[in-house]
């Protein structure tokens, strides 16, 4: 009975009764996706036959279909010349929207003009890849003897070297506290070196390349003026995008809660900056610029695909989610590419926390210029103190994929990262009560000892003011400041990088309110030099605290390398904190004050309702000034504000 055709007949005919013709229209257009006919287990001869009886009248339902089938074929046939003119008319309303913004008000539609550009750069760029990538390889393989290539090669880097140093010695001819930055660097490269665990195999093509790529971007964000310009903006940017968090905040908090309670004002910027990241990497846009970055570490420093991106990737996310990143290839990767993943991790902070240091009041363009100049510098590094003696796997980027995470959608990706950031607030809000109170602790059972032998004030961060005061004066930090950035160090390296920030924060508020700089023999701020040199040594997650960060990450990623993990760490720490401290070396050879002469006879003459860093500066000036040169208003100004000799 079950071959029987008259029950399959009757099976067929009933669907429409059962399901209706619409039903039976789709499951016709579905079998003949799949390239089969409803009742394809029949002969042609029982097709033919079924379909006769069952359509009695010439014109049926199913020949209804037709024109419908016809167009569906028709669209799958033209689907990419569809595409094309969807594309077309999509960038030719954009162009048109962009030309008219422009003529209405460039400096307006600035931004939208610059990220247009360099989208179209990144887009020529890989169409000229694809049409002349095979003939620009063939043209640009070394030819030649190859004794005569490692000549020339040689012959680069000695002129690379005459050139470095003709520049500094002209550009440091006016400003000789540069050199000290350079011997910096040259002293913390001689430590590494030192402490490399092989010294006869060190790549000394990523030693000098990954410096070099961090001085050129130095000088490309630090010391051009359009780069500079650039970035400034940048960092504007961000901070106005970050200013968007307090409309959630409030709402959840209250205004009065989030203008008041640090928790409530800088917290829920993570989770708003994490939101944004986890779309990001959803759309797959993180990952392009991670890869692009990549690449350009890769062909000049000679590296391995896992491990520059991984750098990479920390220049964007943290020390735990970069290695998310080439997580299926941890197991086979050598200890020297290990130790440059937990390096990158040390040497640079998450972007959701570059948000919170922003709303601090640091400077987001010193922020995120050492974000962007750790990641050469991290790798160069690394490869001095762990360099490369095993083979390795994975020389090639080719073969690896990067992921894009579970979300399904936009709406998932942004409630993914906003779930995991309460996590990260979480751990940041229990860190800063512990440390604190750790910290007050600590100083009031040292002042309690200092108090027996007659030592007063003793305390952590007066220790680490001496301790770390050599480190601090090799940045190329003035002398009188060396104490308080050399505090600022220590309370980065023995406790976090955040308490840090914060407290210097509070000094770069004192200096802007014009605070007078010294209160008995306590320095109340810093050089606007010397803040932004700390704010480059502090950009980073080298502290001790850290460690079980990182070991806890991996281990839960590759459980096995427990213990090659446990064996490099802290090489891998005190590599991750000289890199911080190398990148403010060449922030202090590269910063030149900026920022236009301030015409103190007018400023002082003005009616002056509170002090600033500007009044300050004029006020020092006019009692220091031998000749008349001030009016008695002037000085009268200054008198209101700060106390001298002759204001009696």
């Amino acid at each position: 009975m079950e071959n029987d055709p008259s029950r399959r007949r009757q099976s067929i005919s009933l669907t429409p009764v059962a399901k209706g013709l619409e039903n039976t229209g789709a499951d016709f257009l579905e079998s003949l996706e799949e390239g089969q006919l409803p009742g394809n287990d029949l002969s042609p001869t029982e097709i033919r036959s079924n379909w006769s009886e069952a359509a009695p009248k010439p014109f049926s339902r199913w020949r209804n279909l037709q024109p419908a089938l016809r167009a569906r074929s028709f669209c799958r046939e033209h689907m990419q010349l569809f595409r094309w003119i969807s594309i077309g008319l999509l960038c030719t309303a954009f162009a048109a929207f962009l030309l008219v913004a422009c003529l209405l008000d460039f400096q307006r539609a600035l931004a939208l003009f610059v990220l247009t550009c360099v989208v179209l750069t990144f887009l020529g760029h890989r169409l000229l890849k694809w049409l002349l990538g095979p003939k620009l390889r063939r043209f640009l393989k070394p030819q030649g003897h190859p004794r005569l290539l490692l000549w020339f090669k040689r012959g680069l880097a000695l002129a690379a070297f005459l050139g470095l140093v003709l520049w500094l010695s002209l550009d440091t001819s006016r400003r000789p506290e540069q050199l000290v930055s350079f011997a910096g660097i040259c002293v913390f490269i001689a430590l590494l070196f030192a402490c490399s665990k092989h010294h006869c195999a060190v790549s000394w093509r990523a030693v000098p390349w990954g410096l070099g790529l961090q001085f050129v971007l130095g000088l490309l964000i630090i010391r051009t003026e359009p780069g500079f310009i650039a970035f400034q903006w940048l960092g504007e940017q961000i901070r106005i995008f970050l200013s968007y968090t307090e409309a959630g905040s409030s709402f959840v908090f209250g205004e009065a809660l989030v203008k008041n309670v640090f928790a409530f004002q800088v917290l829920p910027i993570i989770v708003f900056f994490s939101c944004v990241i986890s779309v990001l990497y959803h759309v797959g846009l993180m990952q392009w610029v991670i890869l692009k970055i990549a690449w350009l570490m890769q062909v000049t420093m000679d590296t391995t695909a896992t491990e520059t991106l991984s750098v990479a990737g920390n220049i964007f996310v943290s020390q735990t989610e970069a290695p998310l990143l080439i997580r299926p290839y941890l197991g086979d990767m050598t200890l020297s590419e290990v130790h440059v993943v937990m390096t990158g991790g040390y040497a640079t902070i998450a972007g959701s926390l570059l948000g919170a240091y922003i709303s601090f009041g640091i400077d987001a363009t010193s922020l995120i210029a050492a974000s962007v100049m750790a990641a050469p510098c991290a790798l160069a590094l690394s490869k001095l103190v762990y360099p490369e003696v095993e083979e390795s796997k994975f020389r090639r980027e080719e073969g690896m994929k990067l992921t894009y995470g579970d979300a399904r959608n936009l709406i998932e990706a942004a409630s993914t990262g906003a779930t995991i950031s309460v996590k990260v607030v979480a751990n940041i809000a229990a860190n800063l009560i512990a440390f604190l109170a750790v910290l007050d602790f600590i100083n009031a059972a040292l002042s309690w000892l200092g108090d027996m032998v007659d030592v007063q004030g003793l305390s952590f961060q007066l220790i680490c003011s001496y301790i770390l005061r050599p480190v601090a004066f090799l940045m190329g930090v003035a002398w009188e400041d060396c104490p308080v950035v050399a505090e600022l160090l220590g309370i980065k390296l023995f406790l976090n990088e955040f308490v840090a920030y914060q407290e210097l924060s509070k000094y770069k508020q004192r200096r802007l309110a014009g605070v007078e700089e010294w209160v008995g023999d306590r320095k109340q701020w810093i050089s606007v030099r010397a803040e932004v040199l700390t704010t480059f040594a502090l950009c980073g997650f080298a502290n001790f605290s850290s460690i079980g960060i990182m070991l806890g990450g991996l281990t839960s990623m590759v459980p096995q390398r427990k213990s090659d993990f446990s064996q490099i760490v802290f090489r891998a720490l005190f590599t991750g904190a000289c890199v911080s401290l190398v990148n403010a070396c060449m922030a202090g050879i590269l910063y030149v004050p900026r920022g236009a002469e301030v015409d103190c006879m007018s400023l002082l003459n003005m009616t002056l309702s509170s002090s600033s860093f500007e009044i300050y500066q004029c006020c020092r000036e006019a009692f220091q000034s031998i000749n008349p040169e001030f009016s008695p208003e002037a000085l009268d100004n200054c008198c209101r504000f700060y106390n001298h000799t002759i204001c009696a």
